[in-house]
C-alpha cells in the first residue's frame, strides 16, 4: 500500500459501514451484561465470567476503532482512482483461458459479496500501479497466470 490515506470503494464502504453498525450492536449488548462497580461478583466463576464479557467488549471496542479509523483514512482519500489499480479500485479482468471476472483491490479477502483480491496477494501485488490494457503476471498454487485490464472503474479498452 502506499503509506496514505487509502480509498476505499462503494462496495467496500458499504460492508465497512456495515461492520460497524454490527459491532457497535454487540457491543453494546455486551457491555449491558457487565457489572456496574457497585455490584458484588460471586463466585470465582462469576468473576471468570465478568471477566470474559469485559474482555469481548475490549475486543469489540478495539475493532469498532479499527473500522472507524479506516473509514476517516478512506473520507481523506476520497474516490478511487480510475486511472491506474490502486487499494479499492474495481478491476474488470480478462485471464488467460479467457474467463472475465471483475475484482475489488482490497484490505481484507472475508468481506463483503464481491470476489475480493488483498493487495499483498499475488494478483494484488500484480495488479497494484497498473492501467488498462495491460497485461500482469502472478504465480498461483498451481503454477504461473496472466490477466489483461479491461478496465478500472469507469475506464475500459474495449
Amino acid at each position: 500500500m502506499s503509506g496514505g490515506p487509502e480509498p476505499i470503494s462503494a462496495e467496500g464502504l458499504r460492508v465497512a459501514q456495515e461492520e460497524l453498525a454490527r459491532l457497535r450492536a454487540e457491543r453494546e449488548k455486551a457491555a449491558g451484561t457487565l457489572r456496574g462497580e457497585d455490584d458484588a461478583v460471586g463466585d470465582r466463576a462469576d468473576e471468570a465470567d465478568e471477566l470474559r464479557r469485559a474482555a469481548e467488549v475490549a475486543r469489540l471496542d478495539a475493532r469498532i476503532a479499527e473500522v472507524e479509523g479506516r473509514l476517516e483514512e478512506a473520507a481523506v482519500a476520497g474516490a478511487p482512482a480510475t486511472d491506474v489499480v490502486g487499494v479499492g479500485s474495481t478491476v474488470s479482468l480478462r485471464f488467460a483461458d479467457g474467463e472475465e471476472e471483475v475484482v475489488e483491490v482490497s484490505e481484507l479477502a472475508e468481506v463483503g459479496e464481491r470476489t475480493l483480491v488483498t493487495w499483498d496477494s499475488p494478483l494484488g501485488k500484480a495488479l497494484i500501479g497498473c492501467h488498462t490494457g495491460e497485461t500482469v503476471a502472478y504465480d498461483t498454487p498451481v503454477g504461473a497466470a496472466s490477466a489483461t485490464v479491461l478496465s478500472i472503474g469507469g475506464s475500459s479498452t474495449r
